[in-house]
């Protein structure tokens, strides 16, 4: 590669500085800043205006997104016809005054007497039973996961 030892304007002799990017300059460091001349400042012109071609050229030639399908199974209890915003309205509304009623003490009692809760069981650092609720007999929580209950199962239920 040619590399000039003198200026081309001033005629100076050009002294190498070290390795650079620019190694094929041309003028001294007076001229260049007489006249204006940098020659990396074009470089890095053209490195931006091909980056910024190849974003827009990409942006152009993305493929537009699929349009949204939702699918149901055939057995879905939600209708295919569109929905009315006035008759949702309207049974919120009767919803919160069938709500505002009180259940009578009788229905209270039928529900809570109906549900069983039970316990984990298993042995905790103390030593003493978990007493955190599950939702099935034999079932453990997070926490004893694996582990063997240490009471016996009729002990697990709590009333």
């Amino acid at each position: 590669m040619y590399r000039p030892k003198h200026c081309v304007e001033c005629g100076a002799l050009l002294a190498p500085k070290g390795w650079r990017a620019w190694i094929g300059r041309r003028v001294c460091d007076d001229c260049a800043r007489r006249t204006g001349h940098v020659p990396f400042a074009r470089a890095i012109v053209g490195i931006a205006l091909i980056a910024l071609a190849a974003f827009a050229l990409g942006r152009y030639l993305r493929p537009s997104p699929p349009p949204l399908i939702v699918q149901r199974s055939t057995t879905s209890p939600l209708s295919d016809l569109p929905v009315n915003l006035n008759d949702v309205s309207l049974t919120r509304r009767d919803a919160k005054e069938n709500s505002s009623a009180k259940p009578t003490d009788e229905t209270a009692n039928a529900a809570a007497d109906d549900d069983v809760v039970y316990i984990c069981g298993a042995r905790t650092k103390k030593g003493t039973p978990c007493r955190r609720r599950v939702h099935y007999a034999g079932q453990r929580c997070y926490q004893h996961k694996g582990m063997a209950a240490m009471v016996p199962p009729e002990k697990l239920i709590v009333k």
